[in-house]
């Protein structure tokens, strides 16, 4: 059905646009084909589906998952607006510490490929938004970790300013201070065209 496989400029992580055949009852799109995904280098086999709901103006994140669990992520929206941001935390990486954001929608239909080693978050933009995200690790709460996302060596340019948070959000650590096992490596995630 076809996928268009965009690299972003935090390297390995892929904005990722399926096809969607619209008619007059809505629209039919494939959210995830493993041969799809495979031929452009995103191989690793998804094991647990996750489901958030969140109102304008909550902020979920920044989060990742410590090694020998940690989870490459593919996320979408089915209803209504975020902004996704994806931050690069592998030691040696030539882009650590910077980061990329993409507004995902139901309307675009864009999906957000996140590599092991990234720290993820998203602000939800419209009235109720629902995230549904594939991860190639279960969750490990042992090896659960975060970066505060207001960190100010990030500079991520949030699209709000007072967002809700949990109170768990509000006490993660800066970069300098997040315990992390990520190692940069030159393998190249995604051959995409």
């Amino acid at each position: 059905m076809g996928y268009r496989f965009e690299p972003l400029e935090v390297r390995d992580v892929v904005l990722i646009q399926p096809a969607a055949f619209p008619d007059h009852r809505g629209f039919f799109m494939e959210m995830y084909k493993h041969s799809e995904f495979a031929a452009h280098g995103i191989d690793d086999p998804f094991v647990q589906d996750n489901y958030s709901h969140s109102v304008r103006g909550v902020l979920r994140g920044l989060h990742f998952q410590l090694h020998p669990q940690a989870q490459q992520k593919l996320v979408g929206v089915i209803r209504g607006e975020i902004f996704d941001v994806a931050v690069d935390i592998r030691a040696g990486s030539p882009t650590y510490g910077r980061w990329v954001g993409v507004t995902l929608s139901a309307e675009n239909r864009r999906l957000l490929y996140v590599p092991a080693g990234f720290a993820h978050g998203f602000c939800a933009l419209s009235d109720e938004a629902d995230v549904v995200y594939k991860v190639t690790a279960e969750y490990a709460p042992d090896l659960d970790g975060g970066i505060l996302w207001n960190d100010p060596a990030l500079g991520i340019r949030w699209p709000i300013a007072e967002p809700i948070l949990s109170p768990k959000d509000t006490r993660l650590p800066l970069l300098r201070e997040a315990k992390t096992n990520f190692v940069y490596t030159e393998e190249r995630s995604c051959v995409c065209s």
